[in-house]
């Protein structure tokens, strides 16, 4: 993977580490000019379809955070088979590492980084996430102490069913709740128990339970209590153990409410009016203590047969008492019996009316609680208002999220969630990711760099044109400026990048003044955009008049524009020097040739004397000026090939002119 480059912007720069499904890179992002650190999903898990949905679905978590104690997340991306995360590269260590590195933290130093690690649970609790994995190997410690927690590669939000994907639990074990260890549901008390592991570690240097095996540590969650850590360490305040132990509660109800809750706990925690409160006890659960209780049962009516006392009137004597008692008895045996039977009959259908009222009831009850379920429709693809309207004729709501998307057109259904088939209740709300078409980036800021970095940079947009131009503060080679401006948000895929590249400092061809009467050269040199500086006059082997010297810069070197020449002018020939003109027979070829007579004499340079077309044989003049020491030299160049050259000496010319 070393220097393979991701989505054309990504470079590979090296391996930080890897988890149980990915495997993070520190990376070079080409177009922002950034290091960030990119996590790969592992070969092995790359086609499968529970841990790709699960990797992405780390992506759409984080990526709802905002937060300085949580790891940005800026890209999410496929390339080819590779999917990956880009995100925010923390310089530093793992929590673990610094644990193992420092030992035992001081009270007051596990307070404030836990104080960071809460706020970050607390915004993502806030937004419906769980992070599911609190462990101090996802917690990291940057340069300057900040905490960023980080790697929800599990995290899910808390609408999920349960903690397990595949079969298995997620999570490692000696930071694994009670609930999670066996088999239930994760939920926001769940990561504050995590969180409270990590706490006992970071005040201890070690974890409330160990065991040989995970099962073992597991069902130490469960059952076992931990060593307070106060026993470990007697200079640990007993409010900052009460915080742990509450955390560290197995029943999730006695527990902190919430992350805020827990957060303001143990921003507190340290203060001196608070640190001798007494031992946290969990609430003795009421639940547990309920006792059976015993209904009363609805009984009968218990009826008193009436009977006859001896001083009671109509009959006197033994035998009338029963011939009279006989008869009185079965007198009153028929209406008893049939009042109990009526009062029977009463009593039953009294019972059967209250069955079925009762029943007509529950049912009426029963029909305003139960919703229905309705399948969820398939809208991925649907322009977003066809879409709402198709989840309505469903019986559905819909809530939509706009998302940036480089393949989906405008306002178009991305994805949806639940996905299309599933089975759900009626009014259930269904999240609608929306294209608001291709991702808005910040064009970089590539003013001043070098023109290739510049490009390399801006490779992902449409195109580039590249301009030049003098500048005397930028560098040659150097951006001056760009179109668009920097920090503009632009789609890379439609926007045309113009840059403007210095040429450096704007310089002018200094001209030859050498031979021009002063008024040609003042006029040859603001022909350049050049002054004119102060002017001498001095006797030379030149004619009179004519330029001789010009300093400080010589024909032909660079020269900022405005910049001044000084010149001589020659006041006339010296005493030594002589003047003469040869003749020299000039023959084109062909009949015709372009042709270019020069001389180099006394004035030291190469001067041209003739330059035009000859169609005929003809002699032409070549003035020279010749001094003893220096000859002339004659040149002849036809179509600019070296013809003729002879050689005119100052002491023949001298002895000539004595005979």
């Amino acid at each position: 993977m070393i220097g393979k480059v991701l989505g054309g912007r990504y470079e590979i720069l090296s391996r930080l580490g890897g988890g149980g499904m990915a495997v993070v890179y520190r990376a070079k992002d080409h177009l922002l000019g950034r290091v960030v650190a990119v996590k790969v999903l592992r070969e092995q898990d790359d086609q499968d379809d529970d841990f790709v949905s699960r990797f992405h679905r780390e992506a759409r978590a984080v990526a709802s955070l905002s937060h300085p104690n949580v790891v940005n997340i800026y890209d999410v991306g496929q390339d080819g088979d590779i999917h990956y995360i880009v995100m925010e590269c923390v310089h530093g260590e793992t929590l673990k590492e610094y644990i193992q590195r420092r030992g035992p933290l001081p009270p007051d130093e596990a307070v404030a980084i836990g104080v960071q690690i809460l706020s970050a649970l607390a915004h993502a609790h806030e937004n419906g996430i769980v992070h599911r994995d609190i462990k101090p190997q996802n917690i990291l410690i940057g340069k300057h102490g900040e905490v960023k927690v980080t790697d929800f590669g599990i995290a899910r939000a808390k609408t999920a069913n349960t903690i397990t994907h595949t079969g298995s639990m997620i999570g490692s074990v000696h930071y694994l709740s009670p609930e999670q260890a066996r088999g239930g549901v994760a939920d926001e008390k769940s990561d504050l128990y995590s969180f409270g592991v990590v706490l006992y570690e970071m005040l201890t240097g070690q974890v409330p339970f160990t065991g040989d095996s995970p099962i073992s540590v597991a069902l130490k969650h469960l059952q076992a209590e931990f060593v307070p850590p106060r026993r470990l360490r007697p200079e640990i305040p007993q409010s900052l153990e009460n915080v742990v132990r509450r955390a560290l509660a197995k029943n999730p109800r006695h527990r902190y409410a919430s992350a805020e809750a827990m957060l303001e706990d143990l921003k507190t925690a340290l203060l001196p009016e608070r640190q001798n409160e007494p031992v946290w006890e969990p609430p003795i659960d009421e639940e547990d203590l309920e006792e059976t209780k015993v209904l009363p049962i609805v009984g009968g009516v218990v009826e008193a047969v009436p009977t006859r006392s001896d001083d009671a009137p109509g009959g006197s004597g033994e035998g009338a008492d029963e011939a009279d008692g006989a008869a009185r008895a079965e007198a009153a045996k028929g209406p008893n019996r049939h009042q109990r039977v009526m009062r029977a009959l009463g009593w039953t259908l009294a019972i059967f009316i209250g069955l079925v009222f009762g029943l007509l009831g529950f049912n009426y009850a029963m029909g305003l609680l139960i919703v229905p379920d309705v399948t969820v429709p398939r809208v991925e693809g649907m322009h977003v208002n066809l879409a709402k309207k198709k989840l309505e004729e469903a019986g559905l709501s819909a809530d939509v999220v706009p998302r940036s998307s480089n393949e989906v057109e405008r306002d178009v259904v991305i994805r949806q969630e639940p996905s299309a088939g599933m089975v759900v209740k009626k009014g259930r709300t269904v999240t609608l990711y929306v294209s608001q078409g291709p991702e808005k980036v910040e064009i970089p800021d590539v003013r001043g760099m070098p023109r290739s970095q510049a490009e390399q940079l801006l490779s992902a947009f449409l195109s580039r044109t590249v301009d030049e131009e003098y500048s005397d503060e930028v560098p040659p080679g150097h951006v001056i400026r760009q179109e668009p401006a920097p920090g503009d948000r632009v789609v890379p895929q439609e926007t045309r990048v113009r840059l403007v590249v210095s040429k450096g400092r704007e310089t002018i061809a200094m001209p030859s003044l050498a031979g021009l009467t002063l008024a040609e050269a003042e006029a040859t040199l603001q022909k350049h955009n050049l002054k004119l500086g102060s002017v001498r006059e001095e006797r030379s082997y030149w004619p009179k008049g004519t330029v001789f010297r010009q300093y400080p810069y010589n024909a032909g070197d660079n020269v900022q524009p405005g910049a001044s020449v000084d010149v001589w002018v020659s006041g006339g020939l010296k005493d030594d020097a002589v003047e003469v003109v040869e003749e020299v027979l000039v023959l084109p070829e062909g009949g015709k040739a372009d042709v270019t007579v020069q001389v180099q004499d006394a004035r030291g340079v190469p001067l041209t004397v003739v330059s035009r077309t000859v169609s005929r044989p003809e002699t032409v003049e070549v003035p020279l000026i010749l001094a003893p020491h220096a000859d002339g030299v004659i040149q002849v160049y036809q179509n600019g090939r070296l013809v003729n050259r002879q050689t005119v000496r100052y002491r023949d010319v001298i002895e000539s002119d004595k005979t």
